[in-house]
């Protein structure tokens, strides 16, 4: 015979929605309603049509796990409702052994949710995610060009210019430019080299020279013309983004002057802090919480004496 898990009651009209690319089933439980599962699609029409069903309900609690991207605009949907919606770790709703159904998921997590076992995870507002979302497209940005910037350097080294062998940073002053002029397809004379050349350089003169004596083709000018172009265009799109996202912050600007005030700490850096984290830090109910949130501490994952390194925390799951 099945056993059945049975909890007492902490919320009174509750809902687990089980969330996945094409459809939602949904199961409302509590005081007052018969327990009912229905599944809905994904478009937005479905979704609104679950949204008046649950209001029409007086659902007051709604927890769904957190499945990729996917429950984002289940949530966008049911966050103006003025219901409680909480996206929940899905390490911490699954599901018993035994046939598992999507209704059988929704139910589960509906039970979980009804006695109270479920931990909502932290969602910012609106405004906060609009800005995160900012912020971590301008990291994939600058990511993008200096990948972009290595790519020049293994297409030169195709060619023989042994510029990374002589430089310690291909990326200074003085290699930026020697690759500019490279990249226009000009023969490297002595007369560049002394226009670009400074004292720090531990290579000699001679020896810059000879790095840039190389085999250069059509073709390679060609590629590394194409690969200017496109890092040129990427810094023109991370401008925007820099416009947008001080826009976003001007009202916050004492608390990113006060940042950059810590040594370490570029604009950059203190305009990602206000995004990651927010500046509600009544949040966290100290600052343990807020480093093991932002996986900057281990947790503990022991199992027969042994311990498990644990994954960690990217912006996706945040």
């Amino acid at each position: 015979m099945e056993s059945q898990v049975s909890f007492s009651q902490v919320v009174s009209r509750g809902c687990g929605i089980d969330v996945h690319k094409k459809t939602v089933v949904a199961t409302i439980d509590g005081e007052g309603l018969r327990k009912e599962t229905r599944e809905y699609g994904t478009f937005t029409r479905s979704l609104t049509e679950l949204r008046d069903w649950l209001l029409e309900k007086g659902i007051t609690h709604i927890a769904m796990e957190s499945t990729g991207v996917y429950w984002k605009p289940v949530y966008h949907v049911l966050e103006p409702t003025g219901i409680k919606v909480w996206i929940v770790n899905a390490r911490h709703i699954k599901y018993v052994p035994g046939h598992k159904t999507d209704k059988q998921d929704s139910a589960w997590i509906c039970k979980l949710l009804l006695a109270g076992l479920l931990k909502p995870s932290y969602i910012p507002a609106r405004e906060q995610r609009e800005l995160r979302d900012l912020t971590r497209y301008r990291t994939k940005m600058i990511q993008h060009i200096a990948s972009e910037k290595n790519r020049i350097i293994r297409v030169l080294e195709d060619c023989n210019v042994k510029l990374s062998s002589v430089l310690s940073n291909t990326q200074g002053v003085v290699g930026t430019k020697l690759i500019g002029k490279l990249c226009e397809g000009k023969n490297i004379t002595m007369a560049d080299i002394d226009e670009v050349y400074h004292r720090k350089l531990e290579a000699s003169k001679e020896d810059l020279y000879e790095a840039c004596q190389g085999l250069l083709t059509g073709h390679h000018i060609y590629l590394l013309q194409t690969i200017q172009k496109d890092i040129a265009s990427t810094e023109t799109v991370i401008e925007s983004l820099n416009t947008r996202i001080r826009d976003m912050l001007k009202d916050y600007e004492n608390v990113v002057e006060n940042l950059r005030a810590v040594p370490g700490l570029s604009t950059k850096t203190a305009e990602d802090l206000v995004a990651e984290i927010g500046l509600d830090m009544s949040v966290f109910p100290t600052e343990k919480h807020l480093a093991s949130w932002a996986g900057m501490c281990p947790g503990n994952n022991e199992s027969a004496g042994k311990k498990k390194a644990g994954a960690p925390a990217t912006g996706t799951n945040r």
